[in-house]
């Protein structure tokens, strides 16, 4: 790659990388073109997007990005997966995809929302539900109280109106 590529692909990868919700950086040794397909094709189809680099090319990047705590780990064969919709569903992918692979891609390091994640975080991340999943649970844990509060107000009014009606018969006796 000549200098004005290089400086292209520098450019077009930090943007990529800063507009991203996670990355994760991987070690693909021993993986032939055929599962590098499908494992591009699986993350794709998660929201997500593989891509291999040069290290040398992605350090200049995360210094741009302040993100330099990720050198160490910039070395050897390196692939990025770029999570641009959600960070759970690419990690699944890639923990599903190790599993059926001896453990290829290997997990080097990660950032989500900013934050450098090790080994342990990425699998928690990757144990997560789905984000429609935890939306789902959430609109289900406002839900009962909000019914029950309901259910008392209604309550109330009910007793009320009993109440007016009451009053009213006695008014209209005395």
């Amino acid at each position: 790659m000549d200098k004005a590529r290089k400086q292209a692909f520098t450019e077009d990868f930090r943007h990529e990388a800063e507009s991203a919700g996670a990355l994760y950086l991987t070690d693909f040794t021993g993986l032939d073109v055929k599962l590098m397909t499908v494992l591009r094709r699986r993350i794709r189809e998660s929201g997500g997007r593989y891509q291999v680099v040069k290290n040398r090319l992605a350090k200049r990047a995360f210094d741009d990005l302040d993100l330099a705590g990720l050198e160490p780990h910039l070395s050897g064969p390196t692939g990025i997966v770029f999570g641009k919709t959600d960070a759970v569903e690419p990690a699944k992918v890639l923990v599903d995809f190790a599993k059926e692979n001896a453990e290829r891609p290997a997990f080097k390091v990660g950032v989500v929302e900013g934050r450098i994640i090790g080994e342990e975080q990425f699998r928690k991340v990757a144990a997560l539900p789905a984000r429609d999943v935890l939306l789902a649970q959430l609109a289900g844990a406002f839900e009962g109280p909000m019914a029950a509060f309901v259910g008392a107000l209604e309550g109330k009014l009910q007793e009320f109106a009993g109440l007016l009606d009451a009053l009213r018969e006695k008014i209209q006796e005395g």
